[in-house]
């Protein structure tokens, strides 16, 4: 009996998981309501969260819990792995825009992000990543500031023109709250740089 020897099989490369498309104000810059904007790419906290939590541990110390609205995440794990320690997961329905991140660091601090829906066009998620970034924070909560990118804009996320009935309510039809407040258009001082830009 004879023994056929095949060559071995090669070991595939190991794929790098994309970067998280990140906007952060930079350190000496003013609060305001948000600290930057997160642009995952899908609504699975699970995938995403160890690709954000490898750039922001580095910058911010280990993010040790986040806190989330589940309006928009379908599946809201306990605790999430991420590359070396485990992130604690909350949700709180009334108490947190459904457009924003809440990140605690154990003994640093807590840091506030608009979340950018997955399905956001490139334009739309551009103009919504300056804002939130800007040195002098945008005076709208997070979903404010969407709600006032798509009534400047007249797209939704997906950048798809609004049906007149959003179209009319975005421009201050039926809304007891005026979302037609402009996205801000603001300038940082001369010589600093106001966010740092990651994985767009």
């Amino acid at each position: 009996m004879s023994a056929t020897l095949l060559p071995p099989l090669p070991h595939p490369e190991p794929v790098a998981a994309p970067a998280a498309r990140l906007t952060l104000k930079t350190d000496g810059t003013s609060r305001g309501l948000l600290d930057g904007a997160w642009w995952p790419r899908s609504r699975d906290l699970l995938s995403e969260l160890p690709a954000l939590t490898d750039v922001l541990d580095p910058l911010w110390g280990r993010i040790t819990r986040i806190a989330v609205n589940p309006k928009h995440w379908p599946v809201i794990p306990p605790k999430v792995p991420v590359h070396g320690h485990i992130v604690k997961v909350g949700w709180f329905t009334p108490e947190i825009d459904p457009h924003k991140l809440l990140l605690l660091s154990y003994g640093t601090g807590r840091w506030d992000l608009l979340i950018i829906p997955p399905e956001t066009g490139a334009e739309s998620a551009a103009r919504l990543m300056a804002a939130a970034s800007d040195y002098d924070g945008p005076p709208l909560t997070a979903s404010a500031l969407i709600a006032a990118d798509e009534g400047r804009h007249g797209v939704l996320a997906t950048d798809e023109p609004l049906d007149p009935d959003e179209a009319w309510e975005y421009e201050g039809g039926a809304s007891a709250v005026s979302v037609s407040a402009a996205v801000p258009q603001q300038t940082p001082p001369p010589g600093r740089a106001s966010r740092l830009i990651i994985g767009m």
